[in-house]
Protein backbone atom coordinates (compact mmCIF):
# COMPACT_ATOMS: atom_id res chain seq x y z
CA UNK A 1 0.00 0.00 0.00
CA UNK A 2 1.48 3.58 -0.95
CA UNK A 3 2.20 5.91 2.00
CA UNK A 4 3.93 9.34 2.11
CA UNK A 5 3.61 12.86 0.74
CA UNK A 6 3.87 13.96 -2.76
CA UNK A 7 5.12 17.51 -3.79
CA UNK A 8 2.95 18.04 -6.63
CA UNK A 9 3.36 21.29 -8.71
CA UNK A 10 -0.03 22.10 -9.83
CA UNK A 11 -0.69 23.60 -12.95
CA UNK A 12 -2.79 26.03 -13.97
CA UNK A 13 -6.48 25.08 -14.78
CA UNK A 14 -6.23 21.96 -12.32
CA UNK A 15 -8.34 22.71 -8.86
CA UNK A 16 -6.56 21.01 -5.59
CA UNK A 17 -9.33 18.40 -5.78
CA UNK A 18 -8.80 17.46 -9.85
CA UNK A 19 -5.20 16.25 -8.77
CA UNK A 20 -6.11 14.24 -5.86
CA UNK A 21 -8.56 12.91 -7.89
CA UNK A 22 -6.08 12.03 -10.67
CA UNK A 23 -3.60 10.34 -8.00
CA UNK A 24 -6.13 8.13 -6.28
CA UNK A 25 -6.44 6.73 -10.20
CA UNK A 26 -2.68 6.25 -10.32
CA UNK A 27 -1.56 5.04 -6.57
CA UNK A 28 -5.30 2.89 -6.42
CA UNK A 29 -5.85 4.32 -3.69
CA UNK A 30 -9.01 6.05 -1.89
CA UNK A 31 -7.15 7.66 0.97
CA UNK A 32 -5.53 10.74 -0.80
CA UNK A 33 -5.61 14.43 0.74
CA UNK A 34 -4.14 17.57 -0.16
CA UNK A 35 -2.87 20.14 2.14
CA UNK A 36 -2.94 24.36 1.69
CA UNK A 37 -5.88 24.45 -1.35
CA UNK A 38 -4.52 26.50 -4.37
CA UNK A 39 -6.92 28.40 -6.68
CA UNK A 40 -7.38 26.89 -10.01
CA UNK A 41 -5.37 29.91 -11.84
CA UNK A 42 -2.61 29.16 -9.39
CA UNK A 43 0.37 27.16 -9.70
CA UNK A 44 3.16 25.25 -7.68
CA UNK A 45 4.05 23.30 -4.18
CA UNK A 46 0.72 21.02 -3.57
CA UNK A 47 1.58 18.66 -0.94
CA UNK A 48 -0.38 15.68 -1.49
CA UNK A 49 -1.02 12.72 1.21
CA UNK A 50 -1.26 9.31 0.46
CA UNK A 51 -2.43 6.38 1.79
CA UNK A 52 -1.67 6.53 5.99
CA UNK A 53 0.04 9.57 5.39
CA UNK A 54 -3.40 11.42 5.71
CA UNK A 55 -3.58 11.20 8.82
CA UNK A 56 -0.87 13.87 8.68
CA UNK A 57 -2.60 16.46 6.78
CA UNK A 58 -4.19 18.01 10.10
CA UNK A 59 -0.78 18.72 11.28
CA UNK A 60 0.05 20.48 8.11
CA UNK A 61 -2.79 23.08 8.15
CA UNK A 62 -0.92 25.75 10.21
CA UNK A 63 1.89 25.75 7.91
CA UNK A 64 3.28 28.85 6.43
CA UNK A 65 3.67 29.44 3.02
CA UNK A 66 5.64 31.63 -0.05
CA UNK A 67 4.66 32.55 -3.21
CA UNK A 68 5.70 34.96 -6.26
CA UNK A 69 2.57 36.93 -7.74
CA UNK A 70 1.84 39.13 -10.18
CA UNK A 71 0.04 42.42 -9.32
CA UNK A 72 -2.09 44.32 -12.02
CA UNK A 73 -2.18 47.83 -11.24
CA UNK A 74 -5.37 49.61 -12.60
CA UNK A 75 -7.82 47.24 -12.70
CA UNK A 76 -10.02 45.96 -9.93
CA UNK A 77 -12.09 42.34 -10.43
CA UNK A 78 -14.52 40.67 -8.86
CA UNK A 79 -12.97 37.92 -7.90
CA UNK A 80 -9.97 40.13 -6.92
CA UNK A 81 -7.88 37.86 -10.11
CA UNK A 82 -7.70 38.27 -13.74
CA UNK A 83 -10.09 35.58 -14.13
CA UNK A 84 -13.43 37.70 -12.70
CA UNK A 85 -15.06 40.16 -14.35
CA UNK A 86 -13.88 43.91 -14.17
CA UNK A 87 -15.45 46.18 -12.01
CA UNK A 88 -13.50 49.74 -12.75
CA UNK A 89 -10.31 50.43 -14.52
CA UNK A 90 -8.15 53.75 -13.33
CA UNK A 91 -5.24 55.09 -15.06
CA UNK A 92 -1.86 54.01 -12.68
CA UNK A 93 -0.24 57.30 -11.83
CA UNK A 94 1.95 55.26 -8.60
CA UNK A 95 5.35 54.70 -10.00
CA UNK A 96 8.01 51.14 -8.51
CA UNK A 97 9.08 53.72 -6.07
CA UNK A 98 5.58 54.45 -4.49
CA UNK A 99 4.81 50.79 -4.54
CA UNK A 100 8.22 49.80 -2.77
CA UNK A 101 7.27 52.74 -0.36
CA UNK A 102 3.88 50.90 0.28
CA UNK A 103 4.70 47.14 0.84
CA UNK A 104 6.45 47.72 4.67
CA UNK A 105 3.01 48.88 5.80
CA UNK A 106 1.67 45.41 4.59
CA UNK A 107 4.07 43.57 7.14
CA UNK A 108 3.03 42.11 10.28
CA UNK A 109 0.12 40.65 12.04
CA UNK A 110 -3.32 42.24 10.51
CA UNK A 111 -6.71 41.89 9.86
CA UNK A 112 -8.00 40.40 6.52
CA UNK A 113 -11.08 40.17 4.98
CA UNK A 114 -11.48 37.50 2.93
CA UNK A 115 -13.10 37.77 -0.53
CA UNK A 116 -16.10 36.93 -1.33
CA UNK A 117 -14.80 34.29 -4.34
CA UNK A 118 -13.44 31.98 -1.39
CA UNK A 119 -14.25 29.18 0.30
CA UNK A 120 -15.03 29.83 3.62
CA UNK A 121 -18.68 28.61 5.01
CA UNK A 122 -21.32 31.16 6.29
CA UNK A 123 -24.54 29.83 7.11
CA UNK A 124 -23.42 26.20 5.91
CA UNK A 125 -23.19 28.47 2.03
CA UNK A 126 -19.49 28.66 0.37
CA UNK A 127 -19.06 32.59 -0.29
CA UNK A 128 -18.20 31.59 -3.56
CA UNK A 129 -21.33 29.85 -3.83
CA UNK A 130 -23.50 33.51 -2.85
CA UNK A 131 -20.99 35.61 -5.36
CA UNK A 132 -21.84 33.47 -8.52
CA UNK A 133 -25.56 34.32 -7.04
CA UNK A 134 -24.53 38.18 -7.65
CA UNK A 135 -25.09 37.92 -3.32
CA UNK A 136 -22.55 40.21 -1.39
CA UNK A 137 -22.63 39.39 2.96
CA UNK A 138 -20.79 40.62 5.45
CA UNK A 139 -17.60 39.20 6.30
CA UNK A 140 -15.54 39.20 9.69
CA UNK A 141 -12.02 40.22 9.13
CA UNK A 142 -9.47 37.38 9.89
CA UNK A 143 -6.16 37.88 11.61
CA UNK A 144 -3.18 36.64 9.33
CA UNK A 145 0.20 37.61 9.18
CA UNK A 146 3.05 38.88 6.62
CA UNK A 147 6.11 37.36 7.61
CA UNK A 148 8.23 39.22 4.37
CA UNK A 149 7.19 40.82 1.51
CA UNK A 150 9.38 41.69 -1.48
CA UNK A 151 9.18 43.60 -4.65
CA UNK A 152 10.88 41.32 -7.43
CA UNK A 153 10.61 42.98 -10.92
CA UNK A 154 7.82 45.01 -12.90
CA UNK A 155 7.06 48.69 -14.23
CA UNK A 156 3.57 50.67 -15.32
CA UNK A 157 0.27 48.80 -14.56
CA UNK A 158 2.41 45.26 -13.81
CA UNK A 159 4.88 43.96 -11.24
CA UNK A 160 5.98 41.27 -9.30
CA UNK A 161 6.80 40.26 -5.66
CA UNK A 162 6.82 37.21 -3.40
CA UNK A 163 5.28 37.20 -0.03
CA UNK A 164 5.80 34.74 2.89
CA UNK A 165 2.58 34.93 5.25
CA UNK A 166 0.88 32.87 7.66
CA UNK A 167 -2.27 30.36 6.70
CA UNK A 168 -5.24 31.71 5.72
CA UNK A 169 -3.60 34.81 3.68
CA UNK A 170 -5.27 35.55 0.85
CA UNK A 171 -2.77 37.09 -1.86
CA UNK A 172 -5.56 38.00 -4.22
CA UNK A 173 -6.83 40.24 -1.31
CA UNK A 174 -3.26 41.53 -0.71
CA UNK A 175 -2.84 42.76 -4.06
CA UNK A 176 -6.51 44.37 -3.78
CA UNK A 177 -5.56 46.02 -0.94
CA UNK A 178 -2.28 47.48 -2.06
CA UNK A 179 -3.97 48.70 -5.32
CA UNK A 180 -6.42 50.38 -3.46
CA UNK A 181 -3.43 51.95 -1.06
CA UNK A 182 -1.93 53.14 -4.31
CA UNK A 183 -5.67 54.87 -5.03
CA UNK A 184 -5.53 53.08 -8.80
CA UNK A 185 -7.22 49.70 -7.70
CA UNK A 186 -5.38 46.47 -8.45
CA UNK A 187 -5.65 42.38 -8.57
CA UNK A 188 -3.70 39.76 -8.97
CA UNK A 189 -2.39 38.91 -12.21
CA UNK A 190 -0.47 35.27 -11.70
CA UNK A 191 0.28 32.86 -7.97
CA UNK A 192 3.23 30.42 -7.57
CA UNK A 193 3.69 28.71 -4.70
CA UNK A 194 6.86 28.07 -4.09
CA UNK A 195 6.90 26.78 -0.63
CA UNK A 196 4.32 25.07 1.92
CA UNK A 197 5.62 24.43 5.17
CA UNK A 198 9.08 22.47 4.94
CA UNK A 199 8.11 21.40 0.83
CA UNK A 200 9.46 23.51 -2.00
CA UNK A 201 9.60 24.03 -5.46
CA UNK A 202 12.59 21.98 -6.05
CA UNK A 203 11.47 18.89 -4.67
CA UNK A 204 7.81 18.97 -6.65
CA UNK A 205 7.02 17.09 -9.49
CA UNK A 206 4.82 17.58 -12.65
CA UNK A 207 1.48 15.52 -12.76
CA UNK A 208 2.89 14.80 -16.51
CA UNK A 209 6.40 13.42 -14.61
CA UNK A 210 4.05 11.72 -11.95
CA UNK A 211 1.53 10.10 -14.60
CA UNK A 212 4.10 8.97 -16.85
CA UNK A 213 6.71 7.31 -14.28
CA UNK A 214 6.93 3.40 -13.68
CA UNK A 215 6.72 3.59 -10.12
CA UNK A 216 4.94 6.83 -8.91
CA UNK A 217 5.46 5.64 -5.34
CA UNK A 218 9.43 6.64 -5.76
CA UNK A 219 7.99 10.48 -5.38
CA UNK A 220 6.67 10.08 -2.51
CA UNK A 221 8.15 11.34 0.58
CA UNK A 222 8.26 9.76 4.04
CA UNK A 223 5.42 10.95 6.57
CA UNK A 224 7.82 11.77 9.35
CA UNK A 225 9.73 14.73 6.71
CA UNK A 226 6.57 16.25 8.08
CA UNK A 227 7.98 16.32 11.46
CA UNK A 228 11.58 17.30 10.65
CA UNK A 229 11.69 20.28 13.62
CA UNK A 230 10.77 17.24 16.04
CA UNK A 231 13.63 15.44 17.54
CA UNK A 232 14.08 11.41 16.86
CA UNK A 233 13.69 9.09 19.67
CA UNK A 234 14.16 5.40 18.95
CA UNK A 235 12.47 3.61 21.44
CA UNK A 236 13.26 0.42 23.31
CA UNK A 237 10.91 -2.66 22.96
CA UNK A 238 9.08 -2.52 25.70
CA UNK A 239 8.05 1.24 25.05
CA UNK A 240 6.81 0.36 21.36
CA UNK A 241 4.80 -2.27 22.92
CA UNK A 242 3.52 0.57 25.37
CA UNK A 243 3.07 3.52 21.76
CA UNK A 244 1.21 0.69 20.28
CA UNK A 245 -0.98 -0.02 22.83
CA UNK A 246 -2.04 3.63 23.42
CA UNK A 247 -0.30 4.18 27.28
CA UNK A 248 2.27 6.85 27.81
CA UNK A 249 5.88 5.93 28.74
CA UNK A 250 6.84 7.00 31.90
CA UNK A 251 9.38 8.30 33.24
CA UNK A 252 9.95 10.73 30.66
CA UNK A 253 12.37 13.79 31.12
CA UNK A 254 12.15 15.92 28.29
CA UNK A 255 9.04 18.54 27.09
CA UNK A 256 8.27 18.92 23.50
CA UNK A 257 7.36 16.82 20.59
CA UNK A 258 9.52 14.09 19.38
CA UNK A 259 9.21 11.43 16.28
CA UNK A 260 9.28 8.07 17.75
CA UNK A 261 11.25 5.23 15.37
CA UNK A 262 11.24 1.34 16.58
CA UNK A 263 14.16 -0.80 16.80
CA UNK A 264 14.31 -1.27 13.15
CA UNK A 265 13.71 2.32 12.21
CA UNK A 266 10.22 2.36 11.36
CA UNK A 267 8.30 5.64 12.53
CA UNK A 268 5.69 4.31 14.84
CA UNK A 269 4.18 8.28 15.92
CA UNK A 270 4.61 11.74 16.80
CA UNK A 271 4.65 12.16 20.77
CA UNK A 272 4.58 15.08 23.58
CA UNK A 273 6.65 14.71 26.79
CA UNK A 274 4.79 16.59 29.35
CA UNK A 275 4.31 16.29 33.08
CA UNK A 276 7.39 13.33 33.17
CA UNK A 277 5.18 11.25 30.56
CA UNK A 278 5.81 10.63 26.71
CA UNK A 279 1.95 10.61 25.36
CA UNK A 280 1.55 10.05 21.11
CA UNK A 281 -0.05 12.95 19.84
CA UNK A 282 -0.87 10.76 16.28
CA UNK A 283 0.29 7.20 15.84
CA UNK A 284 1.35 6.25 12.19
CA UNK A 285 2.33 2.60 12.02
CA UNK A 286 0.62 0.21 10.21
CA UNK A 287 -2.34 -2.23 11.81
CA UNK A 288 -1.69 -5.47 11.63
Amino acid sequence: MPNGILIVNKPAGWTSQDVVAKLRGVFHEKRVGHGGTLDPMATGVLPVFVGRATRAVEFFTSAEKEYEAGLRLGVTTTTQDTTGTVLETRPVEADRAALEALLPRFLGKQRQLPPMYSAIKIGGKKLYELARQGKEIERTPREIEILSLRLLDGADDLYRFSVRCSKGTYVRTLCHDLGQALGCGGCMESLNRTQAGCYTLAQSHTMEEITAAEDPTAFLLPVDSLFADSPAVTVTAKQEKKIRNGAAIAPWDRDGSFRLYGADGAFLALAEGKNGELKTIKSFFEVD
